[in-house]
């Protein structure tokens, strides 16, 4: 699943809403109701296969051949996928109200589900992991385990992290009531919180939306709320972070990760130094980039320095006019059809089905975000839409993760998946395709200007801000090892590197050193962050190689690379478009992009 939150630039406003109805999800497509005898026949059904697998192949997945695995691994995805299912229903349920008691519940016994089940299913890979390299490949001759040989591949980075059966069972029954508890316990805390804003009382996601208001004084009280909130709840985040972090920091010695980063940088197959270039060559492009754009934004306010809550202000010509749902929608399958008729088309069914859930509402989760379900089904998208434009961009790039998901799903659940860092690929594309397609339209040079300082700032909020992010986490975790962390070193951390990512342009008040607790990513999924950067980073040299016009049938290899979801390495995807993203060069193009917009910028102030 990817997830995109915002830590203090949430879409919209909550003075306004788009006028009309807003679609909202429709579950039923999965299941009926946490009560649906569908759902309850479905489970016992996995469960009686589970047993029966467990009996037909433990002790036995290195004596079989060929055929005998293709049929073993066909049955284990089978299983995998309509469990997926279940457990997809689940967490879209709770998403839509996080603060429901009975969903929370079920949600949480079909977690536990599904450590049992798992518990039953791990020593299949764990066997599979045992037959050696020269055996492995005479077997994947056979044509009906040829096709799971990606699979295999990506199973054997594992090798040697892998526990016996019995500690991987206890490790996974154990998440329950570890790691999995502390996960839901910030997830609920966070959606109960409730900010006085004036003389209003918002939810998270409304007090968020404020700081992108026109009006400095509604973003002043917004931002001074959320951080006097947060800091009340500092205590408790403090202790949910240190407990995560020494929960991995115990994960990692016993499976013999060498860092903390180690484990995120194999399961996204990427190599130590791929990723090493990236954080560094972002890191060195902050006073290029980021500090100078501030300087920009700053100089158009009248101000030598910006407060922290103008960092996603609107520009002082900016206006405050509101998209509707139907105009958003418009925008974004233009530029979807524009590019290619084949992705509109797929595309389209979102706008058509009941796969998306628009409006914001008490208890449903901030942000947005797009689930891939199980092949077999559908995706669904996320959102808390606002009207204001970066909302529309939201859409665009959780659609492009529909898409994606979309034409991935043939290969299948054990294959479908994408690592991290590839499966911001589609999303932040269709961003660009939708940003480009509303400024080749603009003709005012002042509005051109708004658009593209938003833009801008969009992608310093993907790429500067989430490589902050990351180096904000790898300072915890890394610290983390000589023992537990005091809030107020936390809020250190975080102001360190506040300071160098956004540079001398900006003021820090005092309550600004508890925002870090709002950054979900920390918590569900321990170094995530830097995969927008590098989808980012990724898009913009794509996105400069489709402009150029050099290759043939840029839009089929594009969709040829969504559609193999998995099964290829990112060198292998990258290669048909001549690009290399072990080329240190890679990321300087790919941040040239951004440079060159705030050259613009400067340029015509």
């Amino acid at each position: 699943m990817s997830i995109r939150f915002f830590e203090t630039a949430a879409p919209g406003s909550s003075g306004n809403r788009p006028s009309g109805d807003l679609p909202r999800w429709d579950l039923s497509d999965l299941y009926e109701s946490p009560e649906s005898e569908r759902l309850k026949a479905d489970m016992a059904a996995i469960e009686a296969d589970v047993g029966t697998f467990r009996s037909a192949y433990l002790g036995r997945v290195t004596g079989l051949d060929g055929a005998g695995l293709g049929l073993a691994v066909a049955a284990y995805e089978s299983i995998s996928e309509r469990f997926g299912k279940i457990a997809s229903y689940a967490q879209l349920l709770y998403a839509t109200d996080v603060t429901d008691p009975a969903v929370a519940a079920f949600q949480q016994g079909i977690l536990e589900k599904s450590a049992a089940l798992s518990s039953q299913l791990v020593f299949f890979t764990l066997e599979l992991n045992q037959i050696d390299d020269t055996t492995m490949k005479e077997r994947l001759e056979a044509p009906e385990f040829a096709r799971y040989a990606p699979w295999i591949r990506d199973l054997a980075l594992m090798r040697d992290h892998q526990l016996s059966d019995e500690l991987e069972r206890l490790f996974n029954e154990k998440d329950i009531s570890g790691r999995a508890a502390w996960v839901r316990l910030y997830d609920e805390t966070l959606a109960r919180l409730r900010f006085q804003v004036g003389n209003e009382t918002l939810t998270l996601t409304e007090t968020q939306n404020r700081l992108s208001d026109a009006d400095p004084a509604r973003r002043r009280e917004a931002a001074r709320s959320l951080g006097e909130r947060f800091g009340a709840e500092l205590p408790l985040f403090a202790h949910i972070t240190n407990t995560l972090a020494v929960d991995k920091r115990v994960d990692d010695a016993w499976r013999s990760f060498p860092t903390p980063l180690s484990s995120r940088n194999l399961s996204n197959r990427l190599e130590d130094n791929v990723v090493e270039a990236l954080v560094d060559t972002v890191r060195g492009a902050y006073p290029r980039i980021s500090h100078r754009y501030y300087a920009l934004k700053a100089k158009w306010f009248g101000v030598d320095q910006l407060n922290y809550w103008d960092r996603n202000a609107p520009l002082p010509e900016s206006d405050e006019t509101l998209w509707s749902w139907d105009e958003a929608c418009s925008l974004v399958r233009e530029a979807y059809e524009a590019f290619s008729p084949d992705m509109a088309r797929v595309a389209d069914n979102f706008f058509t089905r009941a796969w998306i859930d628009v409006p914001p509402s008490p208890g449903k989760a901030s942000g947005a975000f797009a689930h891939p379900v199980v092949p077999s089904a559908h995706p669904y998208l996320l959102l808390n839409f606002m009207g204001r434009t970066r909302d529309v961009m939201t859409l665009a790039h959780e659609l492009g993760h529909g898409v994606h998901q979309v034409l991935a799903a043939r290969q299948g659940a054990l294959l479908s998946e994408t690592p991290l860092t590839l499966a911001e690929t589609a999303s932040v594309f269709g961003e660009m395709l939708t940003f480009r397609r509303l400024l080749d339209r603009t003709t005012d040079p002042a509005r051109k200007r708004v658009l593209l300082a938003g833009k801008v700032e969009d992608m310093i909020n993907t790429v500067v801000r989430q490589i902050a992010f990351h180096t904000f986490e790898l300072a915890v975790h890394t610290e983390r090892q000589n023992g537990e962390i005091p809030a107020d070193r936390l809020c250190a951390i975080w102001m360190d590197v506040q300071r160098e990512s956004l540079g001398p342009a900006f003021r820090f008040d005092e309550e600004y050193r508890a925002y870090w607790t709002s950054i979900p990513h920390f918590i569900h999924a321990p170094f995530y962050v830097y995969a927008y950067a590098f989808g980012d980073c990724l898009v913009n040299a794509l996105f400069a190689t489709y402009q150029s016009g050099r290759l043939d049938d840029f839009q089929g290899r594009y969709l040829e690379m969504l559609a193999a979801g998995g099964s290829l390495h990112h060198r292998e995807l990258l290669a048909p478009f001549g690009l290399d993203a072990s080329d240190p060069e890679f990321w300087s193009r790919g941040l040239s992009v951004l440079e060159g917009f705030v050259d613009e910028l400067e340029a015509v102030s």
